[in-house]
């Protein structure tokens, strides 16, 4: 691998996260498609899809739960059941007491920070993802999909972690809600990231936090390959159930 070759791990990392952001969207409408076609009932679509999370729902409004209270904010009407809120589905609430965008903006961050912990802490130790990225590094790729693909097989209760997986992962993308209070906090981020590059004009400092943070992004990149690879694997299936039930309800 090249000396840059490690640091395409940020860049397989971001692409698997827009990659599960895109599946879990369009997991969670197939779902409630489905379900619509065979009942024609929308509230039971709704109902069946906020079961389908509600591992991933109850980590997502804990996190925020959590993480506000940790930044010494006030949190009331705590709700984990499905709602119709502005044309969209809510699963789950917390009300949370603004405390400035930086405060806000963790609050809103919490289900994903949190989420991507517990993924990486079951790849880590039910599945062995860890080995994917130094698999990859050494050129022996295949060993360590083998190996996580052998964990996905034959490890007691596999079945269960890969649906904890499945629904931690697809409930803690950050909802509407959730993002609003980031938009500031972005600018935020490139302004301050553009000073550092105008500064460090050598990128020796770059490369110096870019090296800090290898190991967490390598850690992630193996988790979410992972998770990626079972959303995938669902939203094919989901195809296939919704062609089929459309076949019978147009019988």
């Amino acid at each position: 691998m090249s000396p840059f070759g490690p640091y395409l791990f940020f860049i397989l990392f971001f692409i698997l996260l827009a990659g599960l952001w895109w599946l879990s969207w369009r997991i969670g409408l197939l779902i409630q498609e489905i379900v619509y076609l065979i009942t024609g009932s929308e509230d039971l679509a709704m109902v069946i899809l906020f079961l389908v999370y509600l591992p991933g729902i109850l980590v997502h409004e804990a996190s925020h739960w959590l993480v506000a209270r940790i930044l010494g904010l006030k949190t009331s009407k705590f709700r984990v059941w499905p709602k119709y809120t502005r044309n969209t589905i809510g699963l789950g609430s917390v009300t949370v007491t603004s405390g400035g965008a930086l405060r806000d903006s963790l609050v809103g961050l919490a289900p994903l920070l949190v989420g991507s912990r517990l993924i990486v802490l079951i790849g880590e130790q039910v599945f062995e993802t860890h080995t994917l990225p130094f698999s990859w590094r050494t050129g022996r790729l295949l060993d360590g999909l083998t190996l996580v693909l052998d964990g996905l097989a034959h490890k007691p209760d596999s079945l269960l972690w890969s649906y904890l997986l499945f629904a931690i992962a697809n409930a803690m993308m950050p909802s509407a809600s959730d993002r609003a209070p980031l938009k500031l906090l972005g600018i935020y981020i490139v302004l301050i990231a553009a000073l550092f590059v105008f500064i460090d004009q050598s990128g020796r400092n770059v490369l110096l936090l870019l090296d800090f943070l290898l190991g967490p992004i390598q850690l992630l990149t193996g988790a979410f390959f992972l998770v990626v690879a079972i959303d995938l694997a669902v939203f094919l299936l989901l195809l296939a159930v919704r062609e089929v039930s459309r076949l019978f309800v147009t019988q």
